[in-house]
Order: structure tokens, then C-alpha cells, then sequence
């Protein structure tokens, strides 16, 4: 009875990360590609800032979208270890806090996509710098956020790297995911770097990541709305 009951409250909180999980990429999807990219252009901070203005409320409606996202993912990292401490404690602790320091960066460097609205709403101190001012600095601010990204992609990456070896060693999951997690890591790590330290090559880092984990995180989200977990096994495999 109680094995049948764990089973249960398992598969529960399997379809509820898929849910959550969702979320996050709608929301992610929503604040990145509708909102940030129809409204940032590249090199041309006049057209930018100008574009965020005649948008205001949707710029401020991507903020939020991303803070419903970062929520989302804390819960995750909490289910994500529940589900996985009875394989290895350590790492799922390790996985469940490289999550927790992503979603702080994130929630953090989240100050510089608001800062750019606030330098375009007019505040009476702002009167003393020169319009072309303002606007290179809401190009600086928006800047700063995508690299903010980068930064906490690292710890994402770390992230999965760990759940996909949970994942393997777990009679909750398919072996398959556990494979499409590390492939998922080294596709956000390897962008993040890039990025970094060889920006020309961003190009074919992004391809990467698209093949990689954006697939992986497609096919995870569906897998747990779908399933939640296996439970034709009645408890998770041992270290």
C-alpha cells in the first residue's frame, strides 16, 4: 500500500514538473523571441530604444513573464530532487542547487531589462542627460541582460549534466532522457563559452543549442505531462 501510494504521489509530481515546465518555456519563449527580439536591434540603439517606447507595456509584460518563469523553476529544482535523493543524494542536491543559482542570476540580472524601461518612462533626473545618452545606456542595460543569461546558462548547463546522469541511474525515467540532458549540457555550455570568449563563432553555437537542448527540454516537458514517471518498478535504482 505504501509503495502504491509513493508511486502515485511520484507520478503526481512528475506531471505537475511537466506542467511547470511548460510554463517555463512559454514564458521563455514569450519574453525572449515575441518580446526582446521584435523589439532590440542589434547595433542600433536610436530604433531600440524607440521600439521599447512605442511597446512599453509589453516590454514590462516580458519582466513579469520571466519572473513566472523563474518561480516555475525553482519549484522544479525542489520536485527534480524529491524525485531523485533516493538515487544519489549528493547530486541531486547538486543539481537541485546549480538550478537555484541559475534562477538567482536570472532573477537578478532581471534588473537590467526593467532598468531599461525606467531610463525610457522620463523620471525627472534624467532630464540632464542628453536623449543619444539615454539610449546607449538602454543598449547597455539590454546588453548586460543577455550576457546575464549566458552567465546563468552555465549553471543550467551544470544542471543538467547531473540530472541526465539521475535521470540514467533512475527507474523513474527513460534511459534515453538521462542521454538527452548531457547532450542538452554540453550544448548550453559550450554556447555559453563561445559566447564568451569567441563571440564570432556564436552563429554555430546557437545551431548547437537548438539541436541539443531546446530539443531535450521539448521532449522532457512532454514526456512528464504525458507520464510523470515509470512506476513499473517500485523504487529507484541504487547509487
Amino acid at each position: 500500500m505504501k509503495s502504491r501510494k509513493s508511486s502515485s504521489s511520484a507520478t503526481k509530481q512528475g506531471r505537475f514538473a511537466g506542467l511547470l515546465y511548460l510554463i517555463i518555456i512559454c514564458c521563455g519563449l514569450f519574453s525572449e523571441m515575441f518580446v526582446r527580439s521584435s523589439m532590440i536591434v542589434p547595433g542600433n540603439a536610436n530604433e531600440t530604444t524607440q521600439n521599447i517606447i512605442n511597446n512599453i507595456s509589453l516590454f514590462k509584460v516580458g519582466f513579469a513573464a520571466d519572473i513566472i518563469m523563474v518561480i516555475c523553476d525553482i519549484a522544479v529544482a525542489v520536485i527534480f530532487y524529491l524525485l531523485l535523493r533516493e538515487v544519489n543524494k549528493g547530486l541531486a542536491l547538486a543539481a537541485a542547487f546549480f538550478r537555484l543559482v541559475q534562477a538567482a542570476i536570472i532573477g537578478m540580472n532581471l534588473l537590467h531589462h526593467f532598468a531599461a524601461a525606467l531610463l525610457l518612462e522620463g523620471a525627472p533626473y534624467l532630464a540632464a542627460m542628453e536623449t543619444s545618452q539615454i539610449n546607449a545606456q538602454v543598449m547597455f542595460f539590454l546588453n548586460m541582460h543577455s550576457y546575464g543569461y549566458l552567465i546563468s546558462g552555465v549553471f543550467f548547463g551544470m544542471s543538467c549534466m547531473v540530472l541526465g546522469i539521475l535521470f540514467y541511474r533512475s527507474a523513474f525515467f527513460p534511459k534515453f532522457l538521462g542521454v538527452m540532458l548531457v547532450a542538452a549540457s554540453v550544448g548550453y555550455l559550450t554556447d555559453c563559452f563561445v559566447n564568451f570568449l569567441a563571440p564570432q563563432l556564436a552563429d554555430l553555437s546557437e545551431v548547437l543549442v537548438l539541436i541539443t537542448a531546446v530539443t531535450t527540454e521539448l521532449v522532457l516537458c512532454i514526456w512528464l505531462l504525458i507520464f510523470g514517471v515509470r512506476v513499473s518498478t517500485k523504487k529507484t535504482l541504487a547509487q
